[in-house]
């Protein structure tokens, strides 16, 4: 039991260095416009493209956009995969506590299968649970906005940096 209360304490690793003041201005940005692009979109169509999950997204999209979990296949399937699961849970057993523990549950899972994780998808299940919303919400939000999220990444991220965005499809 001590060794286990041990680990606790971490390993004591250094934090990792602090970003240049012009990569946390540039994630800022980037940040900013994606969202406001989203949301001017959904404003002029009158339709809900938002999801809270969304700016999750952004602090991976870029803040660090060359690790996996920014990669826009991650992005889009992540949130697809994700928000299916919520509907098919809260549709097939209703919003129980323990059903909805078995949705973010399976939809990690089903990331990892489909090698899509994207960590801020897995509240998508909590938001489908919370709003139950109809069946056509993985379009919209969900899978429009997740495109017009990667459409402005891929923009962004390689208009501001040295190297591609993304690393693979």
């Amino acid at each position: 039991m001590t060794t286990f209360i041990n680990k606790f304490k971490g390993d004591g690793a250094e934090l990792p260095p602090r970003p240049t003041n012009k990569a946390i201005a540039l994630a800022w940005l980037g940040g900013v416009i994606a969202i406001a692009i989203v949301a001017a979109i959904a404003d002029s169509l009158s339709a809900t493209l938002m999801l809270g999950s969304f700016g999750a997204s952004c602090v991976l999209v870029f803040a660090y956009p060359d690790v996996p979990f920014s990669q826009p296949r991650n992005i889009i399937f992540g949130h697809f995969i994700s928000s299916l699961v919520g509907l098919v849970f809260v549709t097939a057993f209703g919003p129980q506590w323990w059903a909805i523990a078995l949705a973010v549950g399976a939809a990690i899972a089903i990331m990892m299968l489909t090698r899509t994780v994207h960590p801020p998808a897995g509240s998508n299940p909590v938001i489908v649970f919370l709003t139950q919303p109809a069946w056509d919400f993985l379009l919209f939000p969900t899978l429009i906005g997740a495109t017009i999220l990667v459409a402005a990444a891929l923009v962004y991220n390689n208009a501001t940096r040295e190297t591609n965005y993304p690393k693979y499809w």
